[in-house]
């Protein structure tokens, strides 16, 4: 895209919130295809209407660079969203991993990818990442495999007291489910 006259401001406010850091005068004047001394004087007029307009940004002049930045006077509200807790989604892969170490608990990896007939290393890593899964220790086997269970976080989220508390699988259901699991499993090596 070329930039004409009236892109330039929106072509500098682009990049210097693209970029997030610094960027050099230099650099922005030659993008723009400008002398410096041009950019500049576009760079201090958007940095005075920003003042101006009581906007939640400001440019910022660091040498012969410049940034786009909170004004302070907004740090306590970006703050407060920052630090708010991220919602994990909980994918079908990770709730099927879920399921098989709560229900199984203490459990290894590879019981996990027996069970799963998959290799489990990111569901279980990701697991652990939003808190739902934790070490409980090594199983005294060969290797001393990694034996994992679920967290307190686990029962918040789940809203249950103890692992105890999860619904009991009916004999019928359990069959069904190694039914469907046979299937897909042979499903799998014909494949």
């Amino acid at each position: 895209m070329t930039v004409n006259n009236q892109n330039y401001e929106g072509a500098i406010e682009a990049i210097l919130f693209t970029m997030g850091d610094s960027v050099p005068v230099e650099k922005i004047a030659a993008v723009l295809g400008l002398s410096q001394e041009h950019t500049k004087g576009i760079i201090a007029r958007m940095a005075e209407r920003y003042e101006q307009e009581n906007r939640g940004i400001k440019i910022i002049e660091l040498e012969d660079s410049v940034q786009l930045c909170t004004k302070p006077e907004f740090y306590e509200s970006v703050i407060r969203v920052a630090t708010q807790p991220k919602k994990h989604v909980l994918t079908e892969v990770l709730l099927e991993t879920l399921a098989i170490i709560a229900y199984k608990q203490p459990v290894t990896r590879i019981e996990i990818e027996q069970i799963r007939g998959v290799k489990s290393d990111h569901a279980v890593n990701k697991l652990m990442e939003y808190n739902l899964i934790t070490e409980l220790g090594r199983l005294d086997a060969p290797g001393k495999p990694v034996l994992f269970g679920t967290t307190e976080e686990f029962l918040r989220c789940f809203g249950v007291q103890s692992v105890d508390e999860l619904p009991i699988l009916s004999p019928d259901k359990l069959e069904e489910f190694k039914s469907e699991a046979e299937e897909e499993m042979k499903l799998k090596v014909e494949v």
